[in-house]
């Protein structure tokens, strides 16, 4: 049996750019679970999370905002598809902290993600692109990703 880190090896690239972390060639299907673990940084503004087929096509961009963009604890989540982003989505309340470890579930199906926050509250987002399965994930913003892992 092999590790799940060793699967991800073989499974994925993984690179280290200076915009963050992406991860191609994964894939995430249809009734798996994307569990997210990450620290934002100390004085962190804002941090990314994004599931798509490509940084041009993206099915789930979530932005978690301590004080960004004109919100402050707000998660809004978008879809960039055509070279344009879709309508914001904002709901449920912001249980992030700065330099606090939290955990975020991921599951989708062929109508919506269902994103698990670290308090129990749900993010229901649709899946505007209707696909079964995506292949990219880019992590970036003030953030220490700690682990990836579908299951």
């Amino acid at each position: 049996m092999r590790s799940t880190l060793e699967q991800l090896q073989m499974q994925a690239t993984v690179k280290l750019a200076i915009q963050g972390v992406v991860v191609k060639n994964m894939s995430f299907k249809v009734g798996q679970t994307l569990t997210i673990t990450g620290v934002p940084n100390s004085e962190a503004a804002h941090f990314v999370i994004n599931v798509g087929n490509s940084e041009d096509d993206l099915a789930l961009h979530m932005n978690p905002r301590f004080d960004a963009h004109g919100d402050t604890r707000a998660v809004v989540c978008n879809s960039y598809h055509g070279g344009k982003w879709c309508e914001e989505h904002r709901e449920g309340g912001f249980p992030f902290n700065q330099g606090e470890e939290f955990k975020i579930n991921i599951t989708f199906t062929k109508e919506q993600f269902l994103v698990a926050l670290p308090d129990g509250s749900e993010i229901h987002f649709p899946n505007r692109q209707g696909d079964e399965k995506y292949k990219y994930m880019h992590f970036e913003g003030d953030v220490r990703i700690q682990g990836v892992e579908i299951k």
